[in-house]
């Protein structure tokens, strides 16, 4: 099993680093690709690919260190991700001397010796170093950064937007894993017969205090995709983050509503529960994978209001549908999620935040057009960024005089930044959810 779950996770990093892919879909392409499916075998090798991945600034640090004359990219793609993995597995875990010799022995059987020649003396050095050794004489946002494990950009820009002592708290809290959260679907039953149904299952379950049936998940005795009451449809997993977006929208039986960027599914099952399945949502999104999930996720949860629009909102809107509320989760750069999306933090760049907030303001500049008079915009990110939070709806405030902010409520978060202390803001260290900010807007009539 577990040559198995290291050969799964040198491919599926070689893979990610190939195609540009995200840990989950490089792990279940790769998986399908050897024909593992073994869950034992899945979960060691996905474990190994998320603790790896979210350390990988600090682990290239040392590896770059300990493989003078050579770097990491004088090394083919395998070889790489398996250095990677030793670094984490043999550095980063407490792991014993020998657990590390057979793991180094394990990576010559599954590359074959030549690939690691020019490692050899280097897997030997890095069992030697202490990892604190190598952050002496660094500046403070560099040590930072390779602490915490983020970019040194975004230490900085954690900084100025927080302060350093809030900052760390954030950056630290990157390690840690959020809980998981589900609402319970009472377009299938009651709030209490789906309850007593979930916990027969061996699932213990606390109520999130001030949202509408929301849940963290203290304990379950197995994979809550796998029980009867997940494929039966009485409840989502939905971070309370997610819920209260849509419990600040306010939905309403007879409204017709818009959700843009709807798949997979969680914004269109929860409007549609709040609606009691009366009313009509127009569910809109761009790609055709993602939409396929909608279908099957709105099936099983017995969302029959809802009508699938395939399309672009950064061009023109296929539709001429004036809605009482428009609800707008735009893609974005992920900085409130680097917990759950670790590559994230990789592939993002300084810059790349004003391209994402371009794109950002050309979708809520569309969805301004279909608000209804006396209708509601309501805008969320799971990012804790300026750009893509209060200064675009400052600019957009500017540009529609037509619409104000209004309060949100339930009151959960911290109030907006830059005076906007109608909205919310959610941290995962301070709310033990996702990273996010929401906003909502009235259109005067």
């Amino acid at each position: 099993m577990l040559r198995a779950a290291w050969k799964l996770a040198i491919e599926t990093l070689s893979r990610m680093e190939q195609q540009g892919l995200g840990e989950r879909l490089a792990l279940t392409k790769t998986a399908k690709q050897l024909e593992i499916k073994d869950a034992k075998v899945v979960g060691l090798a996905h474990k190994l690919v998320f603790e790896t991945v979210r350390r990988q600034n600090f682990i290239d640090f040392l590896l770059n260190l300990m493989l003078t004359p050579y770097s990491l990219n004088d090394f083919k793609p395998k070889p790489r991700a398996f250095l990677r993995l030793y670094t984490y597995e043999a550095k980063l875990t407490n792991s014993s001397f020998e657990k590390a010799v057979n793991i180094a022995r394990m990576g010559r059987s599954i590359l074959g010796w030549r690939e690691l020649h020019e490692a050899e003396e280097a897997l030997g050095e890095i069992l030697s170093i202490e990892p604190s050794d190598i952050l002496k004489g660094l500046r403070d946002e560099e040590r930072v950064a390779l602490s915490t494990y983020h970019p040194t950009w975004f230490v900085k820009y954690c900084f100025q937007l927080l302060g350093r002592e809030e900052a760390l708290k954030f950056l630290e809290n990157a390690l840690e894993i959020s809980p998981a959260y589900i609402r319970v679907n009472t377009l299938k039953t009651s709030e209490e017969a789906a309850l007593e149904s979930i916990e027969k299952e061996g699932i213990t379950l606390e109520k999130t205090q001030r949202l509408k049936h929301v849940y963290k998940v203290v304990k379950t005795r197995k994979p809550l995709m796998s029980t009867r009451s997940f494929r039966n449809g009485l409840f989502f997993i939905q971070d309370k983050a997610s819920c209260l977006a849509i419990e600040v929208a306010g939905p309403k039986a007879g409204m017709t509503v818009l959700d843009i960027c709807a798949a997979p599914g969680a914004k269109t099952t929860h409007l549609a529960q709040l609606m009691e399945n009366k009313g009509n949502i127009y569910s809109i999104d761009y790609s055709k994978r993602r939409m396929k999930v909608w279908k099957r996720e709105t099936k099983r949860m017995g969302a029959k209001i809802a009508f699938p629009i395939l399309a672009d909102l950064c061009k023109t809107l296929p539709t001429k549908i004036s809605a009482d509320l428009v609800v707008l989760d735009p893609p974005c750069t992920s900085t409130g999620v680097f917990n759950k999306v670790p590559s994230a933090k990789w592939r993002l760049l300084k810059r790349s935040v004003l391209g994402m907030a371009k794109i950002q303001w050309e979708m809520l500049n569309q969805c301004a057009e279909h608000v209804k008079d006396g209708g509601f915009l309501v805008y969320s990110t799971c990012s804790i960024t300026l750009e893509e939070n209060e200064m675009l709806i400052e600019r957009f405030l500017k540009w529609h005089p037509e619409f104000t902010l209004t309060k949100t409520s339930p009151r959960i978060g911290l109030p907006g930044l830059r005076g906007q202390t109608e909205c919310q803001r959610l941290y995962p260290h301070i709310h033990e959810c996702n990273g996010f900010f929401v906003a909502k807007l009235l259109k005067e009539a």
